[in-house]
């Protein structure tokens, strides 16, 4: 099957979110956002798009890459908006590892004035219905820093089994190292109902 005509829904809902695929005109807010959030995603982020961001049209140009890669299925970045306001909560990232398994990545943040809120969790929860289902993955796999003590516990709250430690992935400015952890889902565990609900 050409993945490019799988069809996904256009938006996903939640129990206080709707998590959506960003829109042309989401770039004032996700300019906005990405000043608010710079430092707060710096640690563990580094390398994250809303770390180029420095203006509107810089926002822009990202959200055209996001919105490019949804049409060619590459991956997905979805905004996750509190349903009561629309405000922005946080971002989902699923990549495609391997169409042919299939297998996909996900990856995930909260915005700075809504961390520690569950809103992650929750939408996380939500995007591993579409990424099964819609998307038809037999393996999910997860990777953070192993000090990211918030994103192990989404991984550890959302099902997934820890696989691996990589040592020493990344020099820190000090000298120091840290390294990774690798979770993983099979389509198996989740359909058997491992996954908290």
């Amino acid at each position: 099957m050409d993945k490019k005509l799988l069809q996904v829904p256009a938006f996903l809902e939640t129990t206080r979110l709707i998590l959506r695929p960003y829109q042309p005109a989401d770039a004032p807010a996700y300019y906005r956002m990405s000043c608010r959030n710079k430092e707060h995603l710096s640690l563990f982020e580094s390398g994250n798009a809303v770390m180029t961001i420095n203006s509107e049209e810089a926002a822009a140009e990202v959200i055209q890459g996001f919105i490019r890669a949804w049409e060619e299925r590459t991956a997905f970045f979805m905004g996750a908006f509190l349903k009561n306001s629309g405000i922005f909560a946080a971002q989902v990232y699923i990549g495609v590892v391997n169409w042919g398994l299939p297998e996909f990545e996900i990856g995930y943040f909260a915005d700075a004035d809504h961390e520690g809120e569950g809103y992650v969790t929750e939408a996380v929860k939500g995007a591993l219905g579409f990424i099964f289902d819609s998307l038809g993955a037999h393996r999910i796999r997860l990777e953070c820093d192993e000090t990211n003590v918030r994103s192990l516990r989404v991984a550890e709250c959302c099902g997934f089994i820890r696989e691996g430690h990589i040592h020493e992935t990344k020099r820190l400015p000090d000298g120091s190292f840290r390294g990774d952890l690798i979770y993983g889902l099979l389509r198996s565990e989740y359909k058997r109902g491992l996954l908290p609900r």
